[in-house]
């Protein structure tokens, strides 16, 4: 504790590292320490991990759990021992750290009734309370289970020992209520006797009876948690060892009422201790808890600077992360605060003056997300190559140094806030739902009638040094910060229809945007049409979104503002009032089948009704030749201008004239999805030449337009540049020299059949139209390249397999891909080529390659 009395309490991670093989989270075993230690929990006892209680009830209130699989007693006792040795395994560590706990309290006893006391008896009562109880419960149910263990049939029943433990979470009880007195009286206690701080800092844990370390280190304060972190676990086990035991046998009954017992036991404790989690008192006696923190791009003296921002009851304070020794406990460093009656949400309109936003191009922002998924692979090879370990951590460390520098070149949302007595600040997100979580989180503490509080210097570095342990998230949203079990997101297709909402109180003008999550942070993909004043609208409108290990897809709902006085002068603004927004996890056992997973989002009342599937990359990479051949997608290009006695099949022409004439200003075009169920009406009246195209152009979405033509090229028999050069073209762009490059460059280019030459440089020409608009499109020739090469390079299935061009379907930036968007980024930024010019120059060049 400090010297003005304040001690934190927080919420713990919610990630226990729970796994059926072995329970195994417990920091000390695995020299990793848990920052939840520090604090007094929220207990998550629900066995999905959620954040909120999940206790199942059967209608006469009893907690159920789900029955076995049926008709495989055998497989459900081997995984029933498999569960329960697993928990041994974690009972024998736990029992190691408990006795950790009661070694030094003997010790001290003894010294406390000695002239020369470290502690107090009362202190040591306090600090020690109801550990040695602890450890004797679980000493005696481990000597129990463990020879059940040893002599596995289906006779053996460990019911009994699961409800006898249950029996006394009295004594946790009893614990958790002195939990906050403990550590308060350990703090004080430590910075008053050297001696006890030596002890508490280094508590040495027996390892395991197999284990190679005979011990580990802990502090005493991470051992003081563990109880806590048990019950939790037991009751997780208590749910897997229901899962796999028959209903008929003896041990059914005794494992239900264990765990009722056990849940009944957190919810309480949850009660109690839920509404002070997150508290911290001030000098004053006052509560202050933190509501939110999280990362966020601070804009300061025009740079950008990564930010931990933490909202409290009553102010919201920007902190930096101090750099410390190795082996000292990090800390933050205040850079300003502002409280909560002072704030107010500042839009560029009042602004006196703005700092201007740096924004890079969005080529080098794919580069290196190009960069980073090379280096994913390489650290996979490295790990599975014999002492390939210290070149992996190398690679990882690289890799950690692109993916923070993304973090913080990527946002580009402007989020203000100004202190209405000083200055003003700009934070720059990522996506538009992360603002709109900031805004009501502060705008619902601000209905509270607040009082503007000031914190001298010395409250104000109280607060600071809290944070360290009041802090929810922990770690920079980075690959290095997540365990190598953490599933790597879904690489491929998703496709989703948003079909319906309800629950608008009236009329409006009504769209809905997606957005996934993509290299740590948000991307907007798609946006449906907006349906007019309606407050039931139907859009049934299908997009498919590329995923690049995405874990999680967005739903915001907006009502459209059409009042073009209320538009902000800043192009990022968006201005359109939302009316919900919700969140789905992409679980891939439930988007990876071929059948539509229909779902519902709720968000502020309103239900948005949803469906969706997902192809994984290396099936939708697949170009497959249309069986008829009478339309013209998945046709070869030169039956098709034979057919239609044209140099450049009439689709392409057609799109881009469309594309040209109303789709050069839109933002993101040929890069937002359009809808699938037009693009593919579309190519049906493409395939079938329905006499209606013409009047369908002009009526149809842009984007679907855009999309159509894309769909084109990727559904090519092979590529526009086609299979024979594709090995030519990749050797190509890697040449130095400028010269050889460009002789050999052109070279390729007269060697296309004069079909798909055509078709390319009039493509060429449209997309160096579209990047000229840049300002307003946001689409430069870097971005197009990045869109438009895979499509009109990548090889056909059967040359794929034979170079392995694409190794795997989580490869998607692989060094292919980027060669790829290098050789048309070379055509798009040369000077104007000529067809005629290049066929002129033919006679004076071979065209074997």
């Amino acid at each position: 504790m400090d010297a003005l009395g304040q001690q934190p309490v927080n919420q713990p991670d919610a990630d226990f590292n729970y796994n059926t093989d072995g329970y195994d989270g417990d920091g000390a075993e695995d020299g990793k320490s848990q920052d939840s230690s520090e604090t007094l929990p929220y207990i998550d006892e629900s066995p999905t991990m959620s954040p909120q209680l999940c206790v199942s009830q059967g209608p006469d209130g009893e907690a159920v759990s789900p029955s076995p699989l049926e008709g495989d007693v055998e497989k459900g006792l081997e995984m029933k021992k498999l569960v329960l040795s697993g928990f041994l395994a974690s009972e024998e560590i736990y029992i190691n750290q408990l006795e950790a706990l009661v070694l030094p309290m003997r010790p001290l006893k003894a010294a406390a009734t000695s002239s020369q006391p470290v502690l107090t008896m009362q202190q040591i009562e306090t600090i020690f309370y109801k550990i040695q109880d602890i450890f004797e419960i679980h000493k005696e149910f481990y000597d129990a289970l463990l020879p059940s263990i040893q002599r596995w049939d289906e006779k053996v029943t460990v019911g009994h020992l699961f409800q006898k433990l249950a029996s006394q979470l009295g004594i946790y009880k009893a614990f958790v209520d002195n939990y906050k007195n403990a550590l308060e009286t350990a703090e004080k206690c430590s910075q008053a006797n050297n001696y006890f701080q030596k002890i508490s800092e280094t508590v040495s844990v027996k390892g395991p009876k197999d284990s190679k370390d005979s011990s580990t280190k802990s502090s005493m304060e991470n051992l003081l948690y563990k109880p806590i972190d048990r019950v939790t676990r037991s009751t997780l086990v208590l749910h897997d060892l229901l899962k796999h035991t028959p209903k008929d046998h003896p041990d059914f009954p005794l494992l239900q009422d264990a765990l009722r017992i056990s849940q009944n036991f957190l919810s309480s404790i949850n009660e109690e201790i839920d509404p002070r989690r997150t508290a911290v008192t001030t000098p004053k006696g006052e509560a202050r808890q933190l509501v939110k923190d999280g990362f966020l791009v601070e804009v300061s003296e025009s740079s950008r600077k990564l930010r931990h921002v933490f909202l409290f009851t009553d102010l919201l304070l920007c902190a930096k992360m101090k750099k410390t020794a190795v082996g000292r406990h990090q800390q933050y460093e205040c850079k300003w605060y502002i409280p909560l009656a002072d704030l107010t949400f500042q839009t560029l309109d009042d602004s006196d003056s703005c700092p201007s936003i740096q924004v890079l191009p969005e080529h080098e922002i794919e580069e290196m997300k190009m960069k980073i998924s090379v280096l994913k692979n390489d650290i996979q090879k490295e790990k599975k190559a014999p002492k390939g370990q210290s070149r992996a951590e190398r690679l990882r460390k690289k890799m950690n140094e692109q993916e923070s520098w993304l973090l913080l070149q990527s946002p580009t949302i402007p989020f203000r806030i100004h202190n209405k007595h000083g200055k003003s600040y700009l934070f720059l997100l990522s996506s538009d739902y992360e603002r709109a979580e900031w805004k009501e989180s502060i705008q619902k503490l601000q209905k509270k009638d607040l009082q503007a509080c000031m914190l001298s210097s010395v409250e104000l570095q109280v607060l600071t040094s809290s944070c360290f342990k009041l802090r929810t998230v922990h770690n920079i949203p980075v690959t290095t910060n997540k365990d190598d079990e953490e599933t790597p997101g879904l690489y491929g297709f998703l496709h989703v229809i948003v079909r319906s909402a309800t629950g608008f109180q009236e009329s409006a003008n009504l769209y809905c945007t997606l957005e996934v999550d993509s290299f740590g942070y948000f991307v907007s993909k798609a946006k449906t049409r907006v349906f007019r004043d309606t407050a039931e609208p139907q859009w049934n409108e299908e997009f498919e979104i590329e995923l690049e290990g995405s874990q999680y897809l967005r739903i915001l709902c907006y009502e459209k503002c059409f009042d073009k006085s209320m538009l902000n002068k800043d192009d990022n603004e968006i201005v359109d009032k939302i009316m919900g927004k919700g969140q789905v996890q992409l679980d891939p056992q439930t988007v990876q089948s071929k059948n539509w997973h229909m779902d519902v989002i709720e968000m502020n009342g309103i239900k948005v009704e949803f469906s969706m599937k997902f192809t994984s990359r290396d099936l939708s990479l697949k170009r497959t030749p249309s069986k008829k051949q009478s339309g013209v997608f998945g046709v070869k290009i030169n039956v098709v201008t034979k057919r239609e006695r044209s140099k450049v099949p009439y689709i392409v022409r057609q799109c881009i004239e469309e594309v040209e004439k109303r789709g050069i200003d839109e933002v993101g075009i040929y890069r937002i999805s359009g809808v699938a169920t037009d693009i593919q009406a579309l190519k049906l009246a493409f395939d079938t030449n329905t006499k209606d195209i013409l009047v369908m152009l002009s009526d149809m979405d842009i984007n679907a337009i855009a999309g159509t033509l894309k769909l084109y090229f990727r559904e090519l028999p092979e590529p526009l540049l086609t299979d024979r050069l594709y090995p030519a073209f990749m050797e190509g762009i890697a040449l130095s020299d400028p010269a050889a490059k460009e002789n050999c460059m052109m070279h390729l280019l007269r060697s296309l059949p004069d079909p798909n030459l055509m078709t390319f440089l009039t493509l060429l020409e449209h997309l160096k139209r579209v990047a000229e608009k840049e300002p307003v499109n946001k689409m430069s020739l870097h971005n197009l390249g990045t869109v438009f090469g895979p499509t009109l390079l990548r090889p056909s299935e059967s040359e794929s397999a034979k170079g392995q061009h694409i190794t795997c379907a989580s490869d998607i930036w692989s060094h292919d891909v980027m060669a790829q968007v290098q050789v048309l980024l070379y055509y798009l930024q040369h000077p104007p080529i000529s067809f005629a010019e290049l066929k002129r120059n033919t006679l004076y060049f071979s065209t074997d390659v």
